[in-house]
């Protein structure tokens, strides 16, 4: 018997970004977001690199932008369901809503 026999493995890393401006632009992606979207989807507007997201995950990512307040949704993917988080990214000095990062989570039953 193994010393992590009964132990739950962690899940592995989901898709997370980082989008700067309105356009949502694709500064940063983690491993499981290249692995999902391609390593061409960084520099590129989410809208022209995120093919495979719903419509309803850019409104989501325009609202947190306009808004400040972070959002979440269902959405349906390639990969089967999941829950899209937003977040703003703030200027530390003048509070200003510069980007959103977003984190593609596995959706619980």
């Amino acid at each position: 018997m193994t010393e992590d026999a009964g132990l739950e493995r962690p899940a592995p890393p989901s898709p997370a970004a980082f989008h700067y401006g309105p356009g949502h632009m694709i500064v940063h992606g983690n491993p499981a977001f290249v692995a999902a979207f391609g390593a061409g989807a960084i520099g590129q507007p989410a809208r022209e690199a995120l093919l495979d997201l719903p419509p309803k995950a850019f409104e989501l990512m325009d609202l947190v932008y306009a808004t400040g307040k972070p959002g979440a949704c269902a959405v349906a993917t390639t990969i089967g369901p999941r829950r899209l988080v937003v977040a703003p990214r703030r200027d530390p000095e003048t509070g200003e809503v510069y980007g959103v990062t977003t984190h593609l989570r596995p959706a619980t039953g």
